[in-house]
């Protein structure tokens, strides 16, 4: 295909002239792994799970990193105060000073490669940098399933609730919902799914059980500035696909008519107007899809 080999050309180029083969990247004396490893640690205390989480890197090397940064005097690994079960990593003083050698190098690395360039071809630039980095993001976001009672449940909930209230001419009141939600949103029946991109909560939706053959597609929710990168299409090819894992053959939901861009995405996506079939006060048009 065309676009992945065009992504492949400019990994190799952009690699390359940033140093990522060298085993001294921008002459720190250790390779790229390390260095991005104690970049992003930078002034503040990690949980080492959420570190590992927000590289998307498994235990094993992430254990690798920390052993190499601890034996330089670079980082401290030590108990979480608050959960005994867990570590936290945060860089020494001579840490700090080598995460803003590290960051001054790399600084004056990006003024070498954009000098030669026009305001006009850095602008082009910038804006072509801007667009390839939100869709890879959108393209490698995760969807994680988790308890709707979780923090990270309660706070995608309650960007949505939000932003329902704005937009509902008469409101939205959440009183209820949450209780209502988490017994209906769980295992085994239900489920409720964040979408991920590094460290940073960008959606969720939930599917619950109807009956034998039908599920209902709940809380489905993207925030404002990543609609618009295909994230809602594939949220929803998702809870389709939980729906087919829990032996459902067909899907409902429903929707309040001020929100006209979910209701054009339903009908690309093969959903069909149907009857009332729930007593949600705020749902105005009801659809369904075959499995």
């Amino acid at each position: 295909m065309d676009d992945v080999a065009a992504l492949r050309r400019f990994n190799r180029a952009y690699t390359q002239r940033i140093g990522v083969l060298d085993d001294s990247y921008l002459g720190t004396g250790r390779p790229l792994g390390p260095s991005r490893f104690l970049f992003e640690i930078g002034t503040q205390t990690w949980g080492v799970l959420g570190l590992r989480r927000r590289l998307g890197l498994d235990s094993g090397y992430v254990s690798r990193m920390l052993r190499q940064l601890e034996s330089e005097g670079l980082a401290v690994v030590e108990a979480d105060p608050n959960d005994g079960r867990q570590r936290t990593v945060r860089l020494t003083p001579a840490g700090r000073r080598e995460w803003r050698r590290l960051d001054q190098r790399a600084e004056r690395l990006a003024q070498r490669l954009v000098a030669p360039l026009s305001d006009r071809q850095r602008d082009e630039l910038d804006t072509a940098l801007a667009t390839a980095e939100r869709l890879i993001r959108a393209a490698t976001t995760q969807f994680d399933a988790v308890d709707p009672r979780s923090a990270d449940a309660r706070w995608a909930m309650d960007q949505y609730f939000a932003e329902l209230d704005r937009r509902f001419s008469d409101g939205f009141d959440p009183t209820g919902v949450y209780d209502t939600d988490a017994a209906a949103l769980r295992a085994p029946t239900g489920a409720f799914v964040v979408l991920r991109s590094d460290h940073e909560t960008l959606g969720c939706g939930g599917v619950q059980r109807v009956d034998d053959a039908t599920s209902e597609i709940k809380r489905m929710w993207i925030r404002a500035d990543w609609r618009g990168a295909g994230l809602g299409r594939r949220l929803l090819e998702h809870l389709e696909r939980v729906a087919r894992e829990h032996g459902r053959s067909r899907v409902v939901l429903d929707t309040n008519g001020s929100l006209t861009e979910a209701i054009s995405m339903y009908g690309r996506m093969g959903y069909q107007t149907i009857e009332r079939y729930n007593d949600n006060p705020y749902a105005q048009h009801w659809f369904a899809k075959d499995l």
